[in-house]
């Protein structure tokens, strides 16, 4: 009877093809849904602007969908600094969070948002760095919590951005005693990533880090 048992060498190539397509999966898949959306509202509002303006110009006014986004996102930022406007924002936030999936979703990049902003509480706070990925190459990153370890070592939860997109990083855990403070503002560091380095200080200073 011939044996059906799959040799290491396919094995590994199946693993490492799988391993791949994940991670393509997860780098296209939220690019792809974004499109989507930005699409959708941007349909949405120039099938509801266009015909009046067409009909009134006697022409089709090109772009109306973007500029329409534009002054939605003012809007409700708007409403958003008004105190009676914050208590409507905060009700359709607090019914959008108990969705099955889109709670979960939408919880997570709102956290990730004001963190970014610096509007939170739980915000980045402090800007830290690495050294990463080998020694003496240094990464930044966004201080965001400390934890210990099996054995009560203090660990340090450090947000990885990266560039041109910081919405798109990573989560390392590094001990505190390789983690580092800097001199680095919050609005700094993203203009550093956004920018993918042409917006940098003269200089920077590390110091050890300090809970």
């Amino acid at each position: 009877m011939a044996s059906t048992r799959v040799p290491p060498i396919r094995r590994k190539l199946t693993s490492q093809v799988r391993r791949i397509f994940i991670a393509g999966l997860i780098i296209v898949v939220p690019v792809v849904i974004t499109y989507m959306v930005l699409q959708l509202v941007f349909n949405v509002i120039d099938g509801v602007l266009q015909p009046p303006l067409e009909a009134a110009l006697n022409r089709r006014v090109p772009g109306l969908g973007i500029v329409g986004i534009v002054l939605l996102v003012f809007l409700v930022g708007l409403v958003g600094i008004n105190l009676q406007g914050q208590h409507l924002i905060h009700q359709v936030q607090k019914e959008l969070s108990r969705l099955p999936i889109v709670g979960t979703v939408y919880s997570a990049s709102e956290h990730l948002v004001e963190s970014f902003s610096g509007s939170s509480a739980t915000g980045f706070k402090r800007v830290v760095s690495i050294e990463y990925p080998r020694k003496g190459m240094w990464t930044i990153g966004f201080l965001t919590g400390v934890m210990r370890d099996e054995s009560d070592k203090q660990m340090a939860l450090i947000y990885i951005p990266t560039a041109p997109t910081p919405n798109s990083g990573w989560v390392a855990v590094v001990p505190v005693e390789d983690t580092y403070d800097t001199d680095f503002s919050v609005q700094d560091a993203l203009k550093l990533v956004l920018s993918g380095g042409i917006l940098a200080p003269a200089r920077f200073t590390r110091k050890a880090l300090t809970l």
